[in-house]
């Protein structure tokens, strides 16, 4: 049994939205995808028209790039809920130059009223070096916190490398 939140974190291409695809599925109750890309370009097109494939069928998929909280709060106790990914709500938000502690406590609130359990994908931006510019500096900055209290809110926290899950907090149901 999954808990209230869980946290699936990773590199770029780690297996992290997969290895979270597999937990919300294990519940066996109705899959909803949250999905906070935006199709700004073909690669990015590309990239959401290949997840769709590879998650398969039976999902019901909500396009929420940015009032997450909102939409999750609303959301029926009897679902499994993927969001993927907190990193690219982060990016719409900072790119939108929102105040990223409303939207961060708009997100929290939301998380906390949700009836039904959320899986989160994020990045693990920090194990790279350091970044040239402002804004991808306070990207990698933001991210660190932002993974640092869902982590502390989440039951179940994993790191996937190479594909391999490493449980950080919590238990594998």
């Amino acid at each position: 049994m999954l808990p209230g939140l869980s946290l699936v974190l990773g590199g770029a291409a780690s297996g992290k939205s997969l290895f979270a695809e597999g937990l919300v599925r294990g519940t066996g109750r109705s899959l909803i995808y949250f999905a906070t890309a935006r199709a700004h370009d073909d690669e990015m097109r590309a990239k959401i028209e290949r997840h769709q494939r590879l998650r398969g069928s039976g999902w019901r998929t909500i396009e929420e790039p940015l009032e997450v909280g909102r939409t999750l709060a609303g959301l029926s106790g009897d679902t499994a809920i993927l969001l993927d990914c907190a990193t690219m709500w982060l990016s719409n938000h900072l790119l939108a130059e929102n105040d990223l502690e409303e939207a961060e406590a708009g997100l929290m609130a939301g998380l906390s009223l949700c009836a039904a359990p959320v899986v989160i994908v994020s990045n693990e931006v920090g194990l790279s070096v350091v970044p040239e510019n402002a804004l991808a500096r306070r990207f990698r900055e933001e991210q660190g916190r932002l993974n640092q209290k869902l982590a502390a809110k989440a039951g179940l926290v994993v790191n996937v490398v190479a594909g391999l899950p490493q449980v950080l907090k919590g238990e594998l149901p």
